[in-house]
Order: structure tokens, then sequence, then C-alpha cells
């Protein structure tokens, strides 16, 4: 046998760990042994290939082990970043989100405002201000429309907030819903009737959505141990893309810009993760 003694010292270092139990005997004996050297038992096909770390010869990681330990480490190191960033500060950017949507609705009302006079677009011969674009994703009509945005928000906003910073995930949010707005306009030009009403956040609620599932998606990919639960994202998603058949203005194509806008800085974040 190759291996006689499972705690030889190797070139004058430490012993090696005994972290292998023989099932016949119970034994613990050296991982780098192929039989039990207590009653011979086979414990493998072949001793691990050894390579030298310093002045110590361990065993040689095979791929699987490799991919095993980076997850490992990539998963502490996330969660001692969220158990950092939970004790260090509040999802402040998805509360801003709610709230500041629904003290425009108490104005609006209040003043006896209309949606256009506070930044809904609405794609009248004057054209629309350019602040439209930046304001109309947190514009609401009703209280109904609000807390579905609302509810969606606190689901996903939170864990974006809490990986990428308040800062990302604001200029996020805020990108989400000024280019589906954008987009809106154009693409009504060409697939609809040209005539174009845009408030409220179902683009920026999808592009969280969006963000929100390409990072978990490349945390499951990364780490077995992770599960994504995609039945819970179908159901959340279409209900945002229906919205514009419950609310007039709620605008299809701000939603779906908004959702892809979401899924594109969610898959650059996993690239430079990577």
């Amino acid at each position: 046998m190759a291996h006689e003694h499972p705690g030889v010292i190797l070139g004058g270092v430490a012993e090696t760990e005994l972290s292998v139990v023989c099932k016949s005997c119970g034994s613990e004996v050296s991982s780098y042994v192929t039989e039990c050297p207590y009653c011979g038992t086979r414990l493998r096909k072949r001793a691990p290939k050894l390579e030298r770390r310093g002045e110590v010869l361990e065993p040689r990681e095979t791929r699987r082990d490799r991919r095993r330990r980076r997850a490992a480490e990539r998963r502490e190191r996330r969660e001692r970043l969220q158990r950092l960033s939970l004790a260090a500060e509040r999802p402040y950017v998805t509360l801003a989100a709610i709230l500041l949507p629904a003290a425009l609705v108490i104005v609006q009302r209040a003043a006896g405002l209309s949606l256009v006079q506070i930044g809904a677009i609405e794609n009248i011969a004057s054209g629309t201000p350019w602040w439209h674009y930046l304001a109309a994703p947190f514009v609401y009509d009703n209280i109904g429309y609000l807390f579905a945005i609302g509810v969606a928000i606190a689901l996903f906003a939170p864990a974006l907030e809490r990986r990428l910073g308040a800062v990302p995930a604001a200029l996020l949010l805020i990108a989400c819903g000024a280019l589906g707005a954008l987009a809106a306009m154009g693409l009504d030009d060409v697939f609809g009737d040209g005539f174009t009403v845009a408030a409220g956040g179902n683009s920026v609620a999808l592009g969280a959505l969006g963000a929100w599932f390409m990072i978990r998606r490349a945390d499951a990919r990364d780490d077995p141990t992770e599960e994504l639960d995609t039945i819970p994202l179908v159901v959340a998603a279409v209900v945002l893309l229906l919205l514009p058949v419950v609310d007039d203005w709620a605008n299809e194509w701000a939603g779906i810009v908004g959702g892809l806008v979401g899924v594109t800085a969610g898959f650059s974040a996993t690239l430079g993760r990577r």
C-alpha cells in the first residue's frame, strides 16, 4: 500500500488532518489513503493527487471542488455583506419610492391639480416638457394603482438596495421609470394611435422585478443550495403587465421597456461580480 502512515509528516510540515471515517470499522483515517490501515476496507479507487502549496503537500482540487469552494466563499461573503447592510442602513430608497407618490396624490387632490400639472404624460400638440419623463412614474390617478405598485416595489426593491447600495438602486429605479416613459411616446407613435398617456410606476416595479430576478438567477446558478422559485415572479410580472387593462394611465410600453432596463441592469451587476 502506497500510504502506510496516515499521520506522516510531509517535508517537516504539520501532520495531515484526519477527516475520513471508515464505514466498516468506524476509525478516523487520513484522507490520503486508499485503504483503511486498521481493517483493510477499500475507501476509494485511487489516492488523491498532491500538489505543493508553499511548503505543504495538499490534495489537488478537482473542478467540482473548486466550484464548490468558490461558491461557498461567495455565499459567505454575500451573507456577511447583507448582514452589515441590514445593520447599517434601512431601505430609504424603497420607502421614498412608495411614500413620495403617496404624498403627490394627497397634494394633487388637496390642491385640485390635474395629473398633467404634476407630471403625468399626455401627448398633446404642445408637446411634453422634459421633466414629465422623470415625474410621470411617480404620479398616480387612484389609490388602487398606487397600492399594487407599492406592494411590488416593497417586495423587490429592498433586496436591490441591499445588494447594489442606495445610490445605484435609486438611479436604477429612476432610469426604469424615465426610459419607460420616454419609450412609450415613440412606441405609441409606431404601434399605436400616436396619442400617449402615461403615469404611475409599472415601469419602476417591472424594472425592480427584472433586476432582482437576474441577480437571484446568478446566485442560484453559482450556488446549488440557492433556490429560485419562479412561480411568484411570473404571477407578479403578469399582474404588473396587465395593469394597463384596468387603468388607462398605466402605459403598457412603459412597463415593458422599464422591465427590460431592469433585466439589463441586473445582468450587468452579475457580470461585475464574476
